[in-house]
């Protein structure tokens, strides 16, 4: 939990760095901007949770050779991914702006961070990788310190090349870049036990087309899964977009509230997967529904206390965050949606650990599917009515149907580990 939350920070003094500028634009370039490229990233999400969910269970059925085969894969798979979309970042960049309606000032910001930023992408998928199989063992140590680094780096960066050096979001960008490349160099460095060994080259085992075709099906469901979440929140920027510049900087602002809460419950969450995993490999249903029991109720105690802080000082978190008057105004029209989110996104993210751990992706999938099939009615129907307050309701309705769609799958996953 506490390497996660170290995440959203990193965002959260993003914004709030360009929020010293006093302007609207440059904090919705910077929200526009990183939400795209999330977007692209995040397709490769799966490989984060993919990993985790196979490590896990190779470790609790004691196969070491596979273990490392499978971080192998993983660094494969996310260093091509990240050379295939610098390749394409035109006609990437293209299309994404062709759906967004923010105005020609905020596009013209973000096109300038983006293109700074693309140059880590590799870094930043291949890092999924690496964390996933890092939380299967439990070194969630390593991970802490991981992200600390990465983050710590980002934020001093940020401070000298903006508001010291007057660069601006391309400031922003470059720090996240020269951040992203560190972590990754750091990550391997976490990893160099596999590394002396002879298991991680063994590429007979590597490329074994069973374990190949196993990695790749879980892995694509997950990857229909993911893409369906960040069209949630893709669509969410866009839309904001639509509703003016204080507006979109306002939700930007907003986000990071949430962003925080993600991360923190996902804290939990990877601890779930983790375990799951292992009872699952082990073949011990009671384990996995012990773990499935206590990660979600330390989950709910964590989702609390953030509700209890964002009550305290939401407030004073939103004119840390901005400068501008009206940014700020918009912002605390909107902010009792976010002492709402800790406790209805709570039950989602453990189920999406518990299942994650199972490697029941296909679940996963039909589920976001029916998930965001209610987003868009409820966007459709509510946005028109009540503009921005419409948009917040069906985030919030997004994340109740991802627990009720879910939770009403887990039986079987305890029949599947019995059986």
């Amino acid at each position: 939990m506490l390497s996660n939350a170290t995440v959203p920070i990193l965002g959260a003094v993003d914004t709030g760095v360009v929020g010293q500028m006093g302007l609207a634009a440059p904090i919705g370039a910077v929200g526009i901007g990183a939400v795209i490229l999330s977007a692209f990233y995040w397709v490769f999400g799966f490989l984060r949770m993919g990993t985790v969910g196979l490590t896990a269970q190779a470790d609790g059925q004691g196969d070491t050779g596979e273990v490392a085969a499978l971080l192998t894969r993983a660094l494969l798979i996310g260093l091509g991914a990240g050379v295939v979309i610098i390749a394409l970042q035109a006609g990437l960049f293209w299309a994404a702006f062709q759906v967004s309606p923010a105005s020609a000032e905020v596009e013209a910001l973000a096109r300038q961070y983006m293109a700074v930023r693309i140059w880590s992408a590799p870094a930043a998928i291949a890092l999924y990788g690496i964390s996933g199989w890092l939380i299967a063992q439990e070194r969630t140590r390593a991970v802490l310190v991981l992200q600390l680094w990465m983050n710590g780096l980002n934020i001093t960066l940020d401070v000298w090349f903006v508001i010291g050096l007057g660069w601006g979001v391309q400031g922003v960008a470059l720090a996240t870049t020269i951040a992203e490349w560190s972590g990754l160099a750091l990550g391997l460095w976490f990893c160099r036990v596999v590394f002396a060994g002879v298991a991680w080259r063994a590429w007979a085992s590597v490329f074994d087309g069973a374990r190949w075709r196993r990695m790749m099906g879980v892995n694509t469901d997950i990857l229909v899964r993911s893409l369906l979440l960040q069209a949630i929140f893709v669509a969410f920027m866009f839309i904001g977009a639509g509703q003016g510049d204080e507006t979109l900087a306002a939700n930007q602002v907003l986000l990071q509230f949430l962003m925080i809460t993600s991360y923190a419950l996902d804290g939990f969450a990877f601890s779930a997967e983790a375990l799951v995993g292992k009872a699952v490999g082990a073949r011990n249903p009671l384990r996995v529904r012990r773990a499935a029991v206590l990660a979600s109720g330390w989950g709910m105690v964590a989702a609390g206390l953030m509700a209890l802080a964002f009550v305290l000082f939401g407030g004073r978190i939103i004119d840390l965050m901005t400068t501008s008057v009206e940014v700020r105004e918009q912002a605390r029209i909107y902010l009792p949606y976010l002492l709402l989110a800790p406790i209805l996104s709570c039950a989602a993210f453990m189920l999406d650990g518990i299942f994650v751990g199972a490697t029941r992706s296909r679940d996963m999938r039909n589920m976001m599917a029916l998930s965001f099939g209610v987003y868009v009615i409820s966007v459709m129907v509510l946005v028109p009515i009540i503009g921005n307050h419409g948009l917040w309701v069906s985030m919030m309705i997004s994340f109740v149907a991802r627990a009720v769609t879910l939770g009403a799958r887990y039986p079987a996953l305890e029949r599947a580990v019995a059986g």
